[in-house]
């Protein structure tokens, strides 16, 4: 791990991991100037980087993701296997494994809070079903073992909360993509910009723990960010039908 930056005042010290995937990319480059940034990475190490302080560690062992949470405030925890068909040896190890490992070296560091990132296949079924509109509050039904890992880590969190009072914050993140591409992203479009906003406000929201869908201010949504708005101050500011016009042209000519 590199030395901390110097001269950042009274800014929070927000580590992210994943940072190098599409998200946590994305984060680093938005929020590089609000937070003091540690980032974290894996496999992929890039050659220019956002920041300088940065740590390289598999979050499936312990011992290597515990030094990232020294002088941490947040940690935005992005790391893990996105797939819906990630297989049940993955998911175990990236994503059940790490985000335990995650939860107790933030717990154990004394860092205040967790922004997990979890997903909209965490409900997928209701998705399939078309069972609409989705509020966080329902019974949850995964779609795929990607989903039932990120159900794991919102309940492991629940009880970080309760039985240690480390603060998590879960996002149930829609469709990241630059701008909306197809039918499904009209309603499930989450801009680059709304999901740095919305996970500054998981940052410096007051609340113990939540479970807040995480999608742009699409016309056409399905899920319900009523709560991601009056409890996080979330206001998102891109509306997938924006792109009303692209999308139809692109749909009829394909």
């Amino acid at each position: 791990m590199t030395t901390s930056q110097q001269g950042q005042g009274q800014q929070k010290r927000v580590l992210i991991t994943g940072a190098a995937g599409r998200i946590g990319s994305s984060l680093a480059e938005h929020l590089k100037d609000r937070y003091s940034l540690r980032l974290h990475y894996h496999h992929t190490i890039p050659d220019t980087k956002p920041v300088d302080d940065f740590i390289v560690a598999d979050v499936s062992k312990y011992d290597e993701i515990a030094p990232a949470m020294e002088g941490i405030d947040a940690v935005v925890h992005m790391a893990g296997d996105p797939s819906t068909r990630a297989t049940w040896e993955s998911v175990r190890d990236k994503n059940i494994e790490g985000t335990y490992n995650v939860y107790e070296a933030a717990r154990r560091a004394g860092v205040r809070r967790v922004i997990f990132a979890s997903t909209n296949h965490v409900m997928g079924m209701y998705d399939r079903d078309q069972q609409w509109p989705v509020y966080a509050s329902q019974p949850v039904r995964p779609d795929s073992l990607y989903g039932v890992s990120k159900a794991f880590g919102e309940n492991l969190g629940r009880h970080y909360y309760d039985q240690h009072g480390l603060s998590v914050i879960c996002l149930r993140i829609g469709w990241f993509l630059p701008q909306p591409r197809d039918e499904i992203s009209r309603w499930m479009w989450l801009s680059p910009r709304d999901c740095a906003q919305v996970t500054s406000c998981a940052i410096e929201t007051e609340l113990g723990y939540g479970v807040f869908y995480a999608i742009s201010r699409n016309s056409r949504r399905h899920w319900d960010i009523t709560e991601t708005m009056e409890k996080l101050g979330y206001r998102p500011q891109d509306d997938a039908e924006d792109y009303a016009a692209e999308l139809d042209a692109a749909m009829a000519q394909g």
